[in-house]
């Protein structure tokens, strides 16, 4: 029976890129996902180890601030290009590509709703890798409905002290910022403001790690605020704007989501397709048999469908196209098709895919929560309806 060890190094996916420094840039990530990522992931998920020293690597290579301007440090790329590079990334170890996923959805209320001299002072150190974010929107009892949170932000002269709950917060309590939602009026939806809040400050705790189905490299934490106090030119827009400032990171954030669930589909259609190839029944290699070939191809049609379904929203991004009803097509196509292969994947493998001398159980544990977070699908669903309902004549 093939094993983990005989298997072949994981192909290529062939990609229409727009000119040679992507496919420079491509080949980068490439690089560093087998040489760095790949071979610390099964260990690392395994001990439930936070892979810092990985991002601070990814950091260095520039790869922390890809889609923002040149000017903070950025590398000012399409986004359909950095979806691109997430997706390598996550097809070596999903939550690394995750992480990076939040880090640049983190970066996103300063960058675009920021004013310039705060750009100037915070944004280059979180572009260029020295720096590692989170996003703290959800709370204990305001998960989908973001409106309702009720950590709040209370004035008191030049700073505002926070007192609240945040709950499900990739990175908590490794990350060296949160850029966090908090309530500044009781104006519902309008009462909401963003802060960027360090992770020294006072009065701000990260609770045990939650006990995780899967990626368990990837710390999720909630984050406790007991009057820590955040000053005033921490404030990022206006007073009220927080609510817009999410709901507009989250449409990105989706995508990178999105990306994210292909590069793990693409890794369990590598893997099975891989195994296929070596095992034999009855004189002949599995893959030849019409009924592992169907599921073969039918693995290998969600993985590029949900492949097009991002492109197609993050071109939309790049050209200054609404994208908010694609972005949520997205999410749910390439989330629902990464849970549909991996189990698929599970079963080619048979009994051996359901032990951890392969990677496949790990895939299909990690592939079930992107169906959640950003957003369940069930929200995407209520997204596109609602996007369908404005658009009907």
């Amino acid at each position: 029976m093939p094993t983990a060890s005989t298997r072949p190094t994981r192909p290529t996916v062939q990609r229409l890129l727009p000119d040679t420094e992507s496919e420079d840039l491509l080949s980068l990530t490439r690089e560093i996902a087998r040489e760095e990522l790949a071979p610390l992931a099964t260990e690392y998920e395994e001990k439930e180890l936070f892979p810092r020293e990985q991002f601070r690597i990814l950091g260095s290579a520039g790869l922390l601030g890809l889609p923002y301007s040149e000017r903070w440090g950025g590398g000012e790329v399409p986004y359909e290009v950095y979806l691109q590079v997430l997706e390598e990334i996550a097809a070596a170890w999903m939550s690394v590509g995750v992480g990076l996923s939040v880090h640049t959805m983190s970066c996103y209320a300063l960058a675009h709703y920021g004013s310039d001299e705060q750009r100037d002072r915070w944004l280059p150190a979180m572009l260029g890798g020295d720096l590692l974010g989170a996003y703290a929107l959800s709370e204990p009892h305001a998960g989908s409905d973001a409106a309702a949170l009720s950590t709040r932000a209370q004035r008191d002269g030049d700073t505002y002290v926070i007192n609240g709950v945040k709950a499900w917060t990739t990175h908590g309590g490794h990350a060296d910022y949160y850029t966090t939602m908090v309530r500044t009026s009781d104006d519902g939806g309008k009462g909401i403001s963003c802060l960027l809040v360090d992770s020294d400050t006072p009065g701000m705790s990260a609770a045990p790690p939650e006990r995780k189905m899967g990626l368990t490299g990837s710390t999720t934490a909630q984050m406790v605020f007991e009057d820590a106090r955040v000053g005033a030119d921490r404030l990022i827009g206006a007073e009220g704007e927080g609510l817009k400032i999410a709901l507009s990171s989250l449409a990105s954030g989706r995508l990178g989501i999105a990306a994210c669930s292909v590069g793990l589909a693409q890794a369990a259609l590598d893997e099975a397709v891989a195994y296929a190839k070596q095992r034999t029944q009855f004189g002949k290699p599995i893959i030849d048999f019409q009924g592992l070939e169907f599921l073969l191809a039918d693995m290998a049609a969600a993985v590029e469908s949900a492949r097009a379904t991002y492109l197609d929203a993050a071109r939309r991004r790049d050209q200054g196209m609404p994208f908010q009803r694609q972005s949520s097509v997205a999410k749910l196509v390439a989330t629902d098709a990464a849970m549909k292969v991996t189990t698929d994947a599970v079963q080619i493998l048979g009994g051996a895919g359901y032990t951890r001398d392969f990677p496949v159980e790990r895939y299909m544990r990690e592939a079930k929560v992107p169906q959640i977070f950003e957003g369940t699908n069930q929200i995407q669903r209520m997204v596109i309806a609602r996007e369908l309902r404005k658009s009907a004549v």
